[in-house]
């Protein structure tokens, strides 16, 4: 029989059962394991409880509960964190994933979503107004975790990060209250929640700027694992107008049925494009992409910007075992291509990856003291993200992504992106906000004095 190391007094537990209307699920309850379980496989935790919430009041009242009862408290929106932040041993999980309404506003071009929902749901709602905002790459995962760390994008060239186009929020602290924070109410917390993660409190909604996007040209390019590829990549970046997205990913060819069934789990580079500028123009970026080098195959074409935003959904399904590491570059070294190259031609699985995404344009242009998010003087960042099947083949691929991500060291900045971090980096944490370190633990010591808000890449008060 399971044994739990935490086991809550009944009573308290009744108590929390009557300050909340969602559901307060605990070990021995029949859906006890689907409540714990989050998209990374590795992270297999128990916590004592998982209260499933429906509003804000849930969440100040989980806040409180656990703030009470001195219990570990994990937050979790998408559950994608592949750190394993959404969910702790012994502890209580504050599951968000059933808050998940978004009303858009056509007319302020904004849209204000509860904490709970996933790109997906983002996307389907502003779509409909022909709207969208810098979101993620896989519609599965949660708008919080991706916004609070910064918020990388095929639209950020254009757009700017998700936090920088975060208009306001709703925000629990630590001592129960529920704030709105903009530019002009509690300000300090709204400059913290851009990038500084979730140290600050539970979000439960975000209000975000939105941008008249809604057909694009996009899709994938494949191409031999070259240099030289890499390298006409580098330049079109430099080149290309604001409108072009244009994520570069290393791996192996995946089984689709635009690329010839013998590259298919062979080494290969790809160029993922998302191009919101005039339709007219698609023929020129189409050709601007078979100049990189031989086309193994293409599918670039017009579609709903929603739909690009799926396109790695299949092949990344919640249930996999995954390792990340991620840094940030100026510009792309040639020692970078060259360990895209070496490490690349031994990528793993064919849901193994690295994946490049441009920072430059819009991002360059917000300042690296106006939001939490400092690294406004690079122009790449990398994720190295090994994927595999069963714990033990991700356990032994962890030395292939440590040696890439030493490879890599040399040619990169200090800090790297939060959201690329796995749980082994905490120590990473200070030069991951470089000069807004100092700044941020002050507002923790303001708002979060005891750390309750600790299962994340923590700044301690």
């Amino acid at each position: 029989m399971t044994t739990y190391r935490t086991a809550l007094d009944e009573r308290l537990l009744e108590r929390l059962r009557g300050a909340v209307r969602g559901e307060v699920v605990e070990p021995g309850d029949p859906d006890y394991d689907d409540a714990r379980r989050v998209y990374n496989a590795m992270i297999d935790k128990r916590p004592a409880i998982v209260v499933r919430a429906v509003d804000a009041g849930d969440a100040v009242a989980t806040v409180d509960f656990a703030r009470e009862q001195g219990l570990p408290l994990a937050v979790r929106g998408g559950s994608h964190s592949v750190s394993g932040h959404g969910t702790c041993d012994d502890g209580v999980v504050l599951d968000l994933g059933r808050m998940r309404g978004v009303r858009v506003d056509p007319g302020t071009r904004t849209a204000r979503a509860e904490g709970g929902c996933t790109w997906a749901d983002f996307n389907h709602a502003t779509h409909a107004f022909g709207l969208a905002t810098t979101g993620g790459v896989v519609s599965t995962t949660g708008i919080g975790g991706l916004t609070t760390g910064g918020g990388m994008g095929y639209l950020a060239r254009r757009c700017g990060l998700a936090c920088d186009n975060l208009l306001s929020v709703d925000l629990v602290t630590a001592d129960g209250s529920f704030l709105t924070c903009s530019e002009e109410e509690n300000a300090d917390l709204m400059w913290a929640v851009r990038g500084g993660g979730g140290n600050f409190g539970v979000v439960t909604s975000f209000e975000y700027r939105l941008h008249p996007i809604a057909g694009i040209l996009g899709g994938p390019t494949f191409y031999p694992l070259d240099g030289e590829v890499i390298r006409r990549y580098r330049e079109m970046i430099a080149d290309a107008d604001e409108e072009l997205g244009a994520l570069l990913v290393v791996g192996l060819g995946p089984p689709v049925p635009f690329l010839p069934e013998r590259w298919h789990g062979r080494p290969m580079c790809g160029v993922v494009a998302c191009w919101t500028g005039p339709e007219d123009q698609d023929d020129s970026v189409r050709a601007r992409l078979a100049g990189l080098g031989p086309v193994l195959g293409q599918s670039v074409g017009r579609m709903p910007y929603p739909v690009l935003n799926t396109l790695f959904d299949d092949m990344l399904p919640a249930g996999l075992f995954h390792y990340w590491k991620g840094t940030f570059s100026r510009g792309l070294p040639d020692g970078v291509i060259d360990a895209y190259v070496e490490y690349g031609a031994s990528t793993p699985t064919i849901q193994s990856s690295t994946v490049v995404f441009p920072l430059d344009g819009a991002v360059q242009r917000v300042g690296p003291e106006d939001t939490a998010f400092a690294y406004r003087d690079v122009d790449f960042s990398t994720a190295l993200s090994p994927t595999l099947g069963t714990r033990e083949e991700c356990e032994a691929q962890k030395d292939w992504v440590r040696a890439y991500y030493g490879a890599l060291q040399p040619h990169s900045a200090e800090g790297g992106y939060v959201n690329f971090m796995d749980s082994d980096d905490q120590d990473r944490v200070r030069a991951n906000y470089r000069g807004n370190y100092a700044r941020l633990t002050q507002i923790k010591r303001r708002y979060d004095p005891g750390n309750l808000f600790r299962l994340n890449h923590n700044i301690a008060p």
